[in-house]
Protein backbone atom coordinates (compact mmCIF):
# COMPACT_ATOMS: atom_id res chain seq x y z
CA UNK A 1 0.00 0.00 0.00
CA UNK A 2 2.74 2.39 0.96
CA UNK A 3 4.58 1.17 -1.60
CA UNK A 4 2.32 2.16 -4.00
CA UNK A 5 1.94 5.48 -2.77
CA UNK A 6 5.58 5.99 -3.08
CA UNK A 7 5.94 5.04 -6.47
CA UNK A 8 3.21 7.71 -6.76
CA UNK A 9 5.43 9.76 -4.96
CA UNK A 10 8.33 9.11 -7.33
CA UNK A 11 6.67 10.58 -10.28
CA UNK A 12 4.89 13.16 -8.87
CA UNK A 13 8.69 14.97 -8.23
CA UNK A 14 10.37 13.17 -11.65
CA UNK A 15 7.23 15.48 -13.09
CA UNK A 16 7.15 18.23 -11.53
CA UNK A 17 10.80 18.88 -11.43
CA UNK A 18 10.16 19.10 -15.91
CA UNK A 19 7.48 21.01 -15.36
CA UNK A 20 9.19 23.72 -13.26
CA UNK A 21 12.46 23.06 -15.04
CA UNK A 22 9.83 24.32 -18.90
CA UNK A 23 8.11 26.79 -17.38
CA UNK A 24 10.98 29.12 -16.86
CA UNK A 25 11.76 27.94 -20.31
CA UNK A 26 8.79 29.64 -21.79
CA UNK A 27 9.25 33.06 -21.91
CA UNK A 28 12.68 33.02 -23.44
CA UNK A 29 11.84 30.62 -26.56
CA UNK A 30 10.92 31.87 -30.13
CA UNK A 31 7.23 32.05 -30.87
CA UNK A 32 6.32 28.80 -32.28
CA UNK A 33 8.52 26.65 -29.50
CA UNK A 34 6.69 28.66 -26.94
CA UNK A 35 3.23 27.26 -28.24
CA UNK A 36 4.44 24.00 -28.15
CA UNK A 37 6.24 24.24 -24.86
CA UNK A 38 3.34 25.70 -23.32
CA UNK A 39 0.63 22.91 -24.67
CA UNK A 40 3.10 20.38 -23.33
CA UNK A 41 3.29 21.70 -19.82
CA UNK A 42 -0.52 21.76 -20.10
CA UNK A 43 -0.56 18.00 -20.78
CA UNK A 44 2.29 17.23 -17.82
CA UNK A 45 0.28 19.41 -15.55
CA UNK A 46 -2.88 17.31 -16.31
CA UNK A 47 -0.56 13.99 -15.59
CA UNK A 48 0.29 15.64 -12.11
CA UNK A 49 -3.01 16.26 -11.17
CA UNK A 50 -4.04 13.08 -11.90
CA UNK A 51 -0.89 11.75 -9.95
CA UNK A 52 -2.00 13.56 -7.04
CA UNK A 53 -5.84 11.81 -7.50
CA UNK A 54 -4.18 8.35 -7.03
CA UNK A 55 -2.23 9.59 -4.21
CA UNK A 56 -5.14 10.74 -2.63
CA UNK A 57 -7.23 7.70 -3.61
CA UNK A 58 -3.89 5.88 -1.82
CA UNK A 59 -3.93 8.21 1.17
CA UNK A 60 -7.90 7.31 2.27
CA UNK A 61 -7.06 3.93 2.25
CA UNK A 62 -4.18 3.59 4.94
CA UNK A 63 -5.85 2.90 8.05
CA UNK A 64 -6.25 6.07 10.43
CA UNK A 65 -3.56 5.42 13.39
CA UNK A 66 -1.28 5.62 9.98
CA UNK A 67 -2.69 8.23 7.75
CA UNK A 68 -1.32 11.42 9.69
CA UNK A 69 2.15 11.30 7.94
CA UNK A 70 0.73 10.45 4.35
CA UNK A 71 -1.76 13.75 5.21
CA UNK A 72 0.98 16.04 5.32
CA UNK A 73 2.95 14.83 2.12
CA UNK A 74 -0.46 15.01 0.58
CA UNK A 75 -0.83 19.03 1.77
CA UNK A 76 2.82 19.72 0.66
CA UNK A 77 2.21 18.18 -2.84
CA UNK A 78 -0.60 20.13 -3.24
CA UNK A 79 0.92 23.33 -2.06
CA UNK A 80 3.48 22.52 -4.58
CA UNK A 81 1.20 22.23 -7.38
CA UNK A 82 -0.78 25.00 -6.63
CA UNK A 83 2.57 27.24 -7.14
CA UNK A 84 3.16 25.19 -10.32
CA UNK A 85 -0.01 26.51 -11.76
CA UNK A 86 0.49 30.02 -10.69
CA UNK A 87 3.99 29.94 -12.11
CA UNK A 88 2.55 28.31 -15.34
CA UNK A 89 -0.01 31.29 -15.64
CA UNK A 90 2.54 33.90 -14.69
CA UNK A 91 4.83 32.73 -17.31
CA UNK A 92 2.32 32.67 -19.98
CA UNK A 93 1.17 35.76 -19.49
CA UNK A 94 4.41 37.22 -19.74
CA UNK A 95 4.64 35.43 -23.28
CA UNK A 96 1.03 36.83 -24.02
CA UNK A 97 2.06 40.15 -23.12
CA UNK A 98 5.73 39.96 -25.06
CA UNK A 99 3.34 38.69 -28.21
CA UNK A 100 1.30 41.47 -27.73
CA UNK A 101 4.37 44.16 -27.43
CA UNK A 102 6.15 42.74 -30.43
CA UNK A 103 2.65 42.80 -32.26
CA UNK A 104 2.15 46.61 -31.44
CA UNK A 105 5.63 47.80 -31.11
CA UNK A 106 5.35 50.87 -28.75
CA UNK A 107 1.65 51.02 -28.47
CA UNK A 108 2.24 48.41 -26.29
CA UNK A 109 2.55 50.82 -23.43
CA UNK A 110 -0.71 52.69 -24.67
CA UNK A 111 -1.67 49.47 -24.25
CA UNK A 112 -1.72 49.57 -20.17
CA UNK A 113 -3.31 52.98 -20.14
CA UNK A 114 -6.10 51.10 -22.31
CA UNK A 115 -6.31 48.18 -19.82
CA UNK A 116 -6.44 50.79 -16.92
CA UNK A 117 -9.00 52.54 -18.75
CA UNK A 118 -11.28 49.60 -19.31
CA UNK A 119 -10.77 48.51 -15.73
CA UNK A 120 -12.00 52.16 -14.94
CA UNK A 121 -15.11 51.58 -17.01
CA UNK A 122 -15.68 48.33 -16.19
CA UNK A 123 -15.98 49.31 -12.09
CA UNK A 124 -18.03 52.22 -13.31
CA UNK A 125 -20.66 50.08 -14.86
CA UNK A 126 -20.45 47.60 -12.16
CA UNK A 127 -21.66 50.61 -9.39
CA UNK A 128 -24.50 51.40 -11.88
CA UNK A 129 -25.34 48.01 -12.48
CA UNK A 130 -25.49 47.53 -8.56
CA UNK A 131 -27.12 51.18 -8.31
CA UNK A 132 -29.69 49.56 -11.15
CA UNK A 133 -30.56 47.21 -9.12
CA UNK A 134 -31.36 49.11 -5.51
CA UNK A 135 -33.45 51.18 -7.71
CA UNK A 136 -35.53 47.74 -9.35
CA UNK A 137 -35.67 46.51 -5.61
CA UNK A 138 -37.19 49.57 -3.71
CA UNK A 139 -39.75 49.63 -7.14
CA UNK A 140 -40.46 46.33 -6.14
CA UNK A 141 -41.23 46.44 -2.72
CA UNK A 142 -43.18 50.07 -3.21
CA UNK A 143 -45.57 47.87 -5.61
CA UNK A 144 -45.41 45.16 -2.88
CA UNK A 145 -46.73 47.45 -0.24
CA UNK A 146 -48.86 49.46 -2.58
CA UNK A 147 -50.78 46.20 -3.44
CA UNK A 148 -50.83 45.40 -0.05
CA UNK A 149 -52.49 48.55 0.81
CA UNK A 150 -55.02 47.91 -2.00
CA UNK A 151 -56.07 44.35 -0.20
CA UNK A 152 -56.70 46.37 2.75
CA UNK A 153 -58.42 49.35 1.62
CA UNK A 154 -60.55 46.65 -0.27
CA UNK A 155 -61.06 44.51 2.84
CA UNK A 156 -61.80 47.81 4.47
CA UNK A 157 -64.37 48.64 2.07
CA UNK A 158 -65.98 45.22 2.15
CA UNK A 159 -66.01 45.54 6.10
CA UNK A 160 -68.04 48.94 5.66
CA UNK A 161 -70.61 47.86 3.51
CA UNK A 162 -71.36 44.72 5.82
CA UNK A 163 -71.63 47.09 8.77
CA UNK A 164 -74.42 48.83 6.23
CA UNK A 165 -76.24 46.59 5.73
CA UNK A 166 -76.36 45.66 9.39
CA UNK A 167 -77.53 49.16 9.98
CA UNK A 168 -79.88 48.98 7.84
CA UNK A 169 -81.47 45.92 8.92
CA UNK A 170 -81.57 47.30 12.36
CA UNK A 171 -83.13 49.84 11.87
CA UNK A 172 -85.58 48.24 9.24
CA UNK A 173 -86.13 46.02 12.83
CA UNK A 174 -86.26 48.97 14.82
CA UNK A 175 -89.30 50.18 12.24
CA UNK A 176 -91.23 46.96 12.74
CA UNK A 177 -90.75 46.98 16.61
CA UNK A 178 -91.95 50.46 16.73
CA UNK A 179 -95.13 49.93 15.03
CA UNK A 180 -95.43 46.97 16.90
CA UNK A 181 -95.04 48.68 19.96
CA UNK A 182 -97.95 51.72 18.79
CA UNK A 183 -100.13 49.01 17.76
CA UNK A 184 -99.92 47.17 21.40
CA UNK A 185 -100.14 51.02 23.29
CA UNK A 186 -103.07 51.86 21.19
CA UNK A 187 -105.06 48.28 22.05
CA UNK A 188 -103.98 48.89 25.73
CA UNK A 189 -105.45 52.53 25.69
CA UNK A 190 -108.63 51.15 23.76
CA UNK A 191 -108.81 48.17 26.06
CA UNK A 192 -108.64 50.58 29.26
CA UNK A 193 -111.19 52.84 27.46
CA UNK A 194 -113.60 49.85 27.74
CA UNK A 195 -112.86 49.05 30.80
CA UNK A 196 -112.69 52.30 32.62
CA UNK A 197 -115.19 54.90 30.41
Amino acid sequence: MSADFEGYEQDFAVLTAEITSKISRVPRLPPDEKKQMVANVEKQLEEARELLEQMDLEVREIPPQSRGMYSNRMRSYKQEMGKLETDFKRSRIAYSDEVRNELLGDAGNSSENQRAHLLDNTERLERSSRRLEAGYQIAVETEQIGQEMLENLSHDRERIQRARERLRETDANLGKSSRILTGMLRRWESLNFRLYP
